[in-house]
């Protein structure tokens, strides 16, 4: 991958990047680093989706959140 990015911005972007210039005082690639930064961080992680709670608790039954025989009855 290359470590420089050209990007063509729209009126709206560029005047949005002047203002966050001037606002915080740092340079253009700054901003756009940051701007990198916190959209990165924002996206949840890769991986297997999961129940939420999944294992938190002992029930003493190993699959009680995941296997549907044990949810007959409820919700239904």
């Amino acid at each position: 991958m290359r470590l420089t990015v050209q990007a063509r911005l729209d009126g709206a972007s560029r005047r949005a990047l002047a203002q966050l210039v001037r606002n915080f005082g740092l340079s253009p690639s700054q901003v756009v680093r940051e701007a990198l930064r916190r959209m990165a961080s924002s996206q949840l992680p890769a991986g297997r989706a999961r129940i939420v709670g999944t294992g938190q608790f002992s029930s003493g039954i190993s699959d009680l959140a995941s296997n549907k025989k044990h949810m007959k009855g409820f919700g239904g």
